[in-house]
């Protein structure tokens, strides 16, 4: 047994590195190799070994399918990996924190007032003609992680009560948060034009269809830090698993540790949902998996959620694109489908957990 927590759940650390990383590659080759434009695996090989070196190795890739896959499809597959990551480890971190193992930044509404953020930043859009270009290219993502963090303090100081959170509470102000945001985004499609509509339609269902460079460029510093910083609340956030008391009389500071944590988890699920929409299920499902392959330590946890969160979602990216080739379907509807009976299984087996 003590040989087995050594080495973090079922899997080593050698047999996790082997079998996800090629999983990864291959994933990524497909999705550079897949869509409506035919192209070779040769081709996807070629043109990033053309692009990489700066055009000192030519392949003799048409610029036309060069363009496809470094312009198209190659923006979209890193933001399917860092949008998967960051969810996955807002998610895991967030189950931590509240001591609650169906926390999700979905369920529990952080991704909902990212919703709300964005909605709020749209309407600003017309008031912000004239002012320098980055202020109107920011608003967004700020407005979004403003909104992701504002509910994530509210949904947790409704659920605190006699200094213990209360899983009933959190989900039940969860709730009410998905439906405030439900209700402001459903007045924003009323009153939206046909184009607009179907826009914002497939954005509430999640959608990587408009990824390219520049809004990846301007993602990835949101997330990258954030996923930098959270490694250092390792140690308190194990220590948080036993209880907050505990982990207080441990010598951290819990309130430091709260406050810190929620703010960049706010900041990697509002940006995601301000470029790529509503993805459900990805923070609930993924860090569950990553315990039961590497065990709870987060030293293990949070690394692997961001490896296989960002795998899951360049898997599920590749079939919202090809299942209905030429159509598209909304990635939050394929995350949906992997993700809600996990979550069904987890009630029943907390359901069980209690009648015991």
């Amino acid at each position: 047994m003590e040989r087995r927590t050594e080495r973090g759940g079922l899997l080593s650390r050698w047999g996790w590195r082997g079998g996800m990383v090629p999983l990864l590659v291959l994933l990524l080759l497909l999705s550079l190799n897949a869509g409506p434009v035919a192209t070779t695996p040769g081709e996807v090989l070629g043109t990033l070994a053309e692009k990489l070196t700066f055009g000192a190795f030519e392949t003799g890739v048409s610029e036309r399918r060069a363009l496809v896959i470094w312009d198209l499809r190659l923006p979209r597959a890193l933001t399917a990996l860092l949008t998967g990551a960051a969810l996955a480890m807002a998610g895991a971190c967030l189950q931590g924190l509240f001591r609650n193992p169906l926390a999700d930044p979905g369920l529990i509404g952080v991704s909902s007032g990212g919703a709300i953020g964005a909605i709020i930043a749209i309407s600003l859009q017309p008031l912000l003609i004239g002012l320098p270009v980055f202020v109107q290219t920011l608003q967004l993502p700020f407005w979004s992680m403003l909104g992701a963090a504002g509910t994530t303090f509210l949904v947790y100081r409704l659920a605190r009560i006699a200094g213990k959170t209360h899983v009933s509470t959190l989900l039940l102000a969860g709730v009410a948060v998905n439906a405030l945001a439900g209700a402001m985004v459903g007045g924003v499609l009323y009153l939206s034009d046909n184009y607009a509509l179907r826009r914002f339609t497939f954005w509430t269902l999640g959608s990587l269809h408009n990824s390219g460079w520049t809004d990846l460029l301007l993602m990835a510093p949101f997330i990258l830090l954030p996923a930098l910083l959270l490694p250092r609340f390792r140690r308190a956030l194990n220590a948080f698993l036993l209880g907050e008391a505990e982990a207080y009389h441990l010598g951290f500071s819990t309130q430091t540790v709260k406050n810190s944590v929620i703010i960049l988890c706010a900041a990697m699920v509002g940006v995601t949902v301000a470029y790529c929409g509503l993805i459900g299920f990805v923070g609930l499902v993924v860090p569950h998996l990553v315990r039961l392959l590497r065990g709870p330590d987060f030293r293990r946890l949070l690394p692997g959620s961001a490896f296989l969160g960002g795998t899951i979602m360049l898997g599920a990216d590749l079939v919202a694109r090809t299942a209905n080739a030429p159509s598209e379907i909304p990635i939050g509807v394929i995350t949906a489908l992997l993700g809600a009976p996990f979550f069904l299984y987890l009630i029943e087996r907390r359901k069980r957990q209690l009648a015991a």
